[in-house]
């Protein structure tokens, strides 16, 4: 009989997958929510995942509800580092695949991070240092180590990067490639898809930039996140209506996110036999 640390079938990876796609979707709605409203003046700043999450756990059964959310997102991570390291959505072995698939690991970081921080306001811990001063902390470092100025402009590339990456995907329209849905439930779930691939592919050429300046001015008070890249629209000449599209957009993005938790095709790997298969690999060399 076989054992590992990860003995999940597939079945219960993709109900971990499907969760975490909802649970990602609601952050998102909220955070554009709480943008939108920003921007036409109807209440306080526009911030992250994080401000998203401090909001619903004011609300109505608030702790119970971003309990909910931190396992959502951390079998969101479970899933977006399976999906990377096993090529789960065939994604090949080029360079784009790779990247792709690299990206992917990387997300799971992101949202392991996010769920711990989901956690631990569950359970009334407050939120560990984190957002942009976390990400101004790791970056001062960065830039003190040998190479570490070429390391944080590579970061601010790769960041922008996948936010042309995005836009690509958004102009292209292909964002239903992967949903189980007919052609005429395509014609709605598509544009709301574009539309949030758009959006968050301006934050992210916005943050990337972040990271460029960061580089450039070897200050690593330049380093922002959502939040910033929310502020720094509204700051330019009809600020109010660019934040309020790019917020509407993170408001479509989380729509999709539950669309996709619902239509997704998952072609999760079976770890289950995964797990025997290297298990009578040791066995025959023993």
């Amino acid at each position: 009989m076989s054992f590992s640390l990860l003995h999940l079938g597939r079945n219960t990876l993709e109900r971990l997958a499907r969760f975490g796609y909802g649970a990602r979707g609601i952050v998102y709605c909220v955070v554009g929510a709480l943008a939108l409203l920003a921007a036409i003046g109807r209440g306080g700043r526009p911030g992250d995942s994080r401000s998203a999450l401090q909001a619903v756990l004011v609300g109505p059964f608030g702790p119970w509800i971003v309990g909910l959310i931190a396992i959502g997102l951390f079998g969101f991570a479970v899933w977006r580092a399976v999906e990377g390291i096993t090529d789960a959505d065939r994604r090949g072995a080029d360079l784009k695949g790779l990247a792709v698939r690299a990206a992917h690991v990387g997300s799971a970081a992101v949202y392991a991070g996010l769920s711990l921080t989901a956690a631990s306001l569950a359970l009334g811990l407050g939120v560990h240092r984190g957002g942009d001063k976390g990400m101004q902390d790791w970056t001062a470092w960065l830039l003190a180590k040998p190479f570490g100025l070429w390391l944080v402009a590579l970061i601010g590339f790769g960041v922008a990067g996948g936010g042309l990456a995005f836009l690509v995907k958004a102009w292209k329209g292909d964002v239903t490639l992967r949903l189980a849905l007919d052609a005429a439930a395509c014609r709605w779930a598509k544009p709301i898809g574009q539309f949030g691939y758009a959006a968050r592919g301006v934050a992210f050429l916005i943050i990337g930039g972040f990271f460029v300046a960061a580089a450039w001015h070897q200050a690593s008070s330049e380093v922002k996140g959502l939040a910033g890249a929310f502020t720094a629209l509204r700051a330019q000449p009809y600020g109010w209506f660019l934040l309020a599209v790019v917020a509407a957009g993170h408001f479509a993005f989380g729509t999709f996110g539950l669309i996709q938790a619902r239509y997704r095709r998952i072609d999760a790997p079976d770890l289950d036999e995964a797990d025997d298969a290297v298990a009578r690999a040791v066995r025959s060399v023993t």
